[in-house]
């Protein structure tokens, strides 16, 4: 942790912040209804159990709190309530001010109950759950401010590190609050995203942007925006093959450690079963390999890998080769680059394989899809990683580009073709781009045979497949009359 800083208890939150909270400071937590406000003041008052912490509530009672904190598995042993919210028998005690306004009536009661309390029990935290509603008791929006400044300087000189919650709208907006305190963190949901954002933060640098976030039942969950020139590694060049001998001749002898790579072509052609093998070929090599499919189940990838001969089964059991399934609208993009990062960083995976790159975009839910995978691939590049990007096109014969930045970023790109000759449907295999080397231009024949691919030889009778178009040498191809 670093010096002068407690922790959130949200782990990808204290990533953002750089560390966790500044001691001795004062934060907003701002958010509309169910953004999680009250469940990060759970984390937060939770993730120190040696010292005092204090909940001041003014809205939900303290069993509803403490029920609500069981249920996530918050254990709050060494929180001290201060329950200021209206009792079950306020609607009907509740007396009309003629002389005075309640402002004038209740304020020096509930300061007196508040500062009693926190002289008691001396806690290092405080959560206040929520300071807007101070507004009630202030005859206008001087007082308001003044009350506030007086009540949070009022606990930074006896040591307290301040959370609060905010509630605002048009009619009421917060901007004075967002004045008065060292660090601003919102929550917020776009599109069906939950959202966290740090706005303000005193004293401190922080990760700027949207973050992706989830409420689970443990709690929250924050996925921090990778941002990969904050990481990089040491990794030897060399030049690793697919395990394909005419493949790798044609790649002059394979593909550079850590480059990111992109396998381009229609629906069946050979894409998955083409990652697949260099998937096997890397575990072979008793370096861990990470297929993450959008399309298939791992069972169905394992059944198609052994009717195409390659031992999937016996690699998965080994851990070598692991395959993982991600359903439908699941992970947002921050979500997921955060699962390949675990897996790079706790696992030490070589290589990954994403299937498909057109499925990623269809799958994860969210904002800055594009964005979120040019930071994964930058930052997995910067690792060492070797990145296979499968990108099933729209068509069945044309469209080898993905696009959307992807090739730009890419050192090699291997397209697959289906074309057509003497009335028959027959595959085609070559390479468009390689980075760091020369390559062959040729076009060559593939064939998948139950012992997996096979590369044939050039098809020097054979032109326009690129074009989509293709026709025999002496032909004269449709539209070209």
């Amino acid at each position: 942790m670093t010096s002068g800083k407690i922790s959130t208890g949200i782990s990808g939150l204290d990533e953002i912040t750089d560390g966790g909270l500044v001691k001795n400071s004062s934060n907003l937590v701002r958010g509309g209804p169910g953004t999680g406000k009250t469940i990060l003041g759970f984390h937060f008052l939770s993730a120190d159990s040696a010292g005092k912490s204090a909940f001041i509530t003014f809205e939900e009672s303290k069993e509803n709190l403490l029920a609500s904190s069981s249920k996530l598995g918050f254990e709050l042993r060494n929180v001290e309530f201060l329950d200021l919210s209206p009792s079950e028998h306020f609607f009907s005690e509740v007396e009309s001010y003629d002389i005075f306004l309640s402002s004038d009536v209740e304020r020096e009661p509930v300061t007196k109950q508040i500062i009693d309390f926190i002289e008691t029990v001396k806690p290092e935290r405080v959560f206040i759950d929520s300071i807007t509603q101070f507004r009630y008791f202030s005859p206008n929006k001087y007082q308001f401010r003044k009350q506030v400044i007086s009540f949070i300087r009022f606990l930074l000189q006896r040591g307290c590190t301040v959370v609060s919650t905010s509630e605002f709208s048009r009619e009421e907006p917060d901007d004075d609050l967002q004045f008065l305190c060292d660090g601003i963190i919102n929550l917020k949901t776009e599109d069906g995203e939950r959202l966290i954002e740090i706005t303000k933060f005193r004293q401190s640098g922080f990760r700027s942007g949207l973050h992706s976030m989830k409420i689970t039942a443990q709690g929250i969950r924050v996925f921090p925006r990778l941002i990969p020139d904050t990481v990089s590694t040491g990794f030897v060049n060399e030049i690793i093959p697919f395990g394909i001998e005419r493949l790798d001749k044609m790649l002059y002898g394979g593909i550079r450690r850590g480059t990111i790579n992109i396998i381009s072509g229609p629906p069946g052609v050979g894409k998955s079963t083409l990652g697949m093998l260099f998937a096997r070929e890397t575990a072979m090599r008793k370096e861990k390999a990470l297929i993450y499919t959008f399309e298939e189940s791992a069972d169905q990838m394992i059944f198609r890998a052994k009717s195409l001969g390659i031992p999937a089964v016996g690699l998965k059991e080994s851990d070598l080769l692991q395959i993982e399934p991600i359903m439908a609208l699941a992970y947002s993009p921050d979500e997921f680059s955060q699962l390949v990062r675990s897996s790079v960083e706790k696992e030490d995976t070589k290589v990954i394989v994403i299937d498909s790159l057109s499925s990623y975009r269809l799958v994860l839910k969210g904002r800055e899809q594009s964005e979120a995978l040019y930071a994964l691939c930058k930052y997995m590049k910067s690792r060492g990683v070797t990145v296979i990007l499968l990108y099933a096109t729209s068509s069945l014969v044309s469209d080898i580009d993905p696009g959307r930045g992807v090739s730009f970023l890419c050192d090699n790109i291997i397209f697959l073709r289906y074309y057509e000759a003497a009335g028959e449907i027959h595959r085609a295999i070559g390479v468009l781009k390689k980075r760091t080397s020369d390559f062959e231009k040729s076009v060559r024949e593939l064939v998948i045979t139950e012992n997996g691919i096979e590369i044939g030889e050039r098809l020097t009778n054979t032109r326009g497949i690129l074009s989509g178009m293709p026709y025999v040498n002496g032909e004269v191809p449709d539209g070209k009359e």
